[in-house]
Parts: C-alpha cells; sequence; structure tokens
C-alpha cells in the first residue's frame, strides 16, 4: 500500500509537469523536485527526527546542490531541507540562494546526463554510483552511507521529475537568466 501511495504522489507529479516539461536541472525543475520530495514519505520520514536532518550545524537547514556535469557546475541548483515537526521537508528549489555550503553536513552532487537518467530509473543505486565514479559527490560520505535507502529515492527524483536533457537544454547560467 505505501509503495502504492509513493508511486502514486510520483505519477502525480510527473503528471503534472509532463505537459510543462522544464529543462533538466534548471530553477523550475528543482521547485518541482522540492515538491515531490515532499510527497516522498522516505525522504521526509527516514530523514526527519533524530537523524540525517539533525546534522546541520545548528542552522536548521541541510542543502543539497546538484548539476548536470554536461552543463557545468555553474548550472546548480538547490534544494533546502528543514525539520517542520519532525520531518525532512523541502522547503525551498532553486537556484543556490546565498547559503553557503558546508561540506560536513551540506551536499553538492553531479553526474552526466546519461547517468542522472540511469539513477532516475533505478537502473543501480547510490552505492554503486559513488563507488563506480557515475555519481560526483562531495559532502559527508559516512552519513550518506548510513542513509542508502532514502538517497537512493532521493536520486530517484531525477527520474519522477521529468526534464529535457541534452546539451542544447542546459539550463541558463545564473548571470545570463531573466526573473
Amino acid at each position: 500500500m505505501l509503495k502504492k501511495i509513493i508511486l502514486g504522489g510520483t505519477l502525480l507529479v510527473s503528471s503534472a509537469v509532463s505537459a510543462n516539461a522544464n529543462n533538466f536541472m534548471d530553477a523550475k525543475w528543482a521547485l518541482t523536485a522540492c515538491d515531490a520530495w515532499n510527497l516522498n514519505t522516505t525522504l521526509t520520514t527516514e530523514l526527519g527526527g533524530d537523524n540525517w536532518m539533525n546534522n546541520n550545524k545548528d542552522r536548521g537547514y541541510k542543502l543539497i546542490q546538484m548539476y548536470r556535469t554536461d552543463c557545468g557546475a555553474e548550472t546548480k541548483v538547490q534544494l533546502t531541507i528543514e525539520d517542520k515537526g519532525g520531518k525532512a521537508s523541502c522547503t525551498y528549489g532553486g537556484l543556490p540562494d546565498g547559503k553557503e555550503i558546508n561540506s560536513s553536513v551540506d551536499y553538492v552532487m553531479h553526474a552526466t546526463d546519461e547517468r542522472w537518467t540511469q539513477l532516475g530509473n533505478g537502473d543501480y543505486g547510490p552505492m554503486k554510483a559513488m563507488m563506480f565514479g557515475r555519481l560526483k559527490f562531495s559532502g559527508p560520505k559516512g552519513e550518506a552511507m548510513s542513509v542508502m535507502t532514502p538517497f537512493g529515492e532521493f536520486l530517484k527524483l531525477a527520474g519522477a521529475v521529468p526534464g529535457n536533457k541534452g546539451k542544447e537544454n542546459c539550463p541558463a547560467k545564473p548571470e545570463a537568466a531573466t526573473q
């Protein structure tokens, strides 16, 4: 039953944005990924409370930044995760908002479009992705290893939230973006 609920939420998010697909890992994609995070009970409950969420250097949030290797680090997007009632809730998805990354509590990751697609499809999990260098990763690796199931669910967001891939569909660099 729980899998059906999670899958249903993922399909709902996918269906809602399919008609208006963004470029993969652009600011709009990150906002939709934030919504998808909040619909995933594995992410919200297994990372909330005294678990992963509490390792935040007393800032009250954790940052996850990611980008497509094919497009460059200057096209990063960010998810901000905060404890809301004992749940790890995504409170922001978009371009990096100026908060400083702390590598002992925050994460930065990137992969090629091909690898993000494989991760999003669940072709393999985060352990294999990191061990074979398919996912480049900085942040608290020991912590990530301790939450492999939720980490795997997070990586599947790359498949659950659609977006156009390919070099021609790289997100605009922040200095070139218009508001």
